[in-house]
């Protein structure tokens, strides 16, 4: 069955790789990102009939009500949400990070998350959707000084809590906890990480399951080199 699905940082990466293999698999997509020119384009190679374009910033509450109202007027509901938006460090550790860092992390990994959950939950509730959350095995252990990693703690620990909420009106809840993922979130290339459709495959997996299925947490790691 043919699912309605919204993703937030659909301009690049995990995003619009997910969105590219939704609709190859007979999805609709509703698109939200910064960059209204990289989502246009998003649109234009993936159809109109099968993609929205929403500009968003994520991080404005106002913003985020506007974009689902927009997605629910075109497509009529939601199924689907992945809220994938997010930003990594700028530094290692605390104490070197510089403070407009330490506080774009948690607005966009944490804030921006609540938002668009409390925006869609009374969509999913109505079709007993699935919430699909961005972590990373950046959340499995401590790591020094992260706070990105501490990001992606709240990301673990918030999907359970959801699962916990949307899961009392029939609705499910995942985490996916992708490892290292070669995408432009990184400076420079990283050959021996995941590539952006390893995890969009894996994405489709868990929303694709039958209704009686839930897989609350999905690691996704590269294969560790051979010594």
């Amino acid at each position: 069955m043919s699912k309605i699905i919204l993703i937030t940082g659909a301009s690049s990466g995990i995003g619009e790789s997910c969105a590219r293999h939704a609709v190859a698999a007979g999805h609709k997509v509703a698109l939200a990102a910064r960059s209204s020119d990289k989502l246009e384009a998003l649109v234009t190679e993936l159809g109109a009939e099968n993609a929205l374009a929403l500009p968003t910033d994520v991080t404005d509450p106002e913003a985020q009500e506007r974009m689902v109202a927009r997605a629910v007027a075109h497509y009529g509901r939601l199924d689907v949400v992945l809220a994938n938006a997010g930003v990594g460090a700028s530094a290692r550790g605390t104490e070197a990070a510089p403070v407009e860092s330490l506080r774009e992390m948690i607005e966009l990994n944490c804030l921006a998350v609540t938002y668009t959950a409390k925006f869609t939950l009374p969509h999913l509730r109505a079709s007993k959707g699935h919430m699909v959350l961005t972590g990373s095995k950046a959340s499995q252990g401590p790591m020094w000084g992260s706070v990105y990693s501490a990001t992606k703690w709240f990301i673990r620990g918030y999907a359970d809590n959801l699962g916990e909420e949307l899961g009392a009106a029939g609705g499910r809840v995942t985490c996916l906890h992708p490892g290292m993922v070669d995408t432009p979130f990184f400076d420079e290339a990283k050959p021996d990480a995941l590539r952006p459709e390893d995890v969009a495959r894996a994405f489709l997996f868990a929303i694709e399951q039958p209704e009686y299925v839930l897989i609350p947490h999905l690691p996704v790691y590269p294969k560790p080199k051979q010594p």
